[in-house]
């Protein structure tokens, strides 16, 4: 993945060094450290499928870290996503347990981002994933 995000950034002519963008894969569990001086592209995936793209910056450590793991964190979380989805009901995933049914059962691959490589980076990295991997949580019917 980091190679391709590298190509497609030169190809709209921004040259990032390679030491610049990292590509940390998570695991399961998972648990998300905070960098402060990072910019971060976030990933969710479960059974072959990306649920969830955002993005976070240097005032965003809850974003990254909680927000998503919790219904009642923001409008918009995976959390949330997750309890409304009928198709995921069979995992018996509740209010109380999805913030660890997530760590426990999602892989979690993040980009961080020096942050001298700048916000419209960040934003074309993202849009460039959700181009890729149509993630089934991400937009709404209506933009459609």
């Amino acid at each position: 993945m980091k190679e391709q995000l590298l190509d497609l950034l030169k190809q709209v002519g921004v040259t990032l060094a390679d030491h610049k963008l990292l590509v940390k894969h998570r695991g399961m569990p998972h648990e998300v450290p905070f960098k402060g001086d990072k910019l971060y592209v976030y990933t969710f995936k479960f059974d072959g499928q990306y649920l969830k793209i955002g993005k976070a910056g240097k005032k965003s450590k809850a974003r990254l870290q909680h927000q998503h793991y919790s219904p009642t964190s923001s409008a918009s979380n995976l959390a949330l996503s997750l309890l409304q989805d009928e198709n995921m009901k069979k995992y018996n995933i509740t209010n109380e347990n999805v913030g660890a049914w997530i760590r426990n059962n999602v892989e979690r691959v993040d980009i961080e981002i020096d942050e001298d490589a700048g916000v419209f980076v960040q934003n074309f990295i993202e849009a460039a994933l959700h181009c890729m991997f149509k993630p089934k949580y991400e937009g709404f019917e209506s933009q459609r």
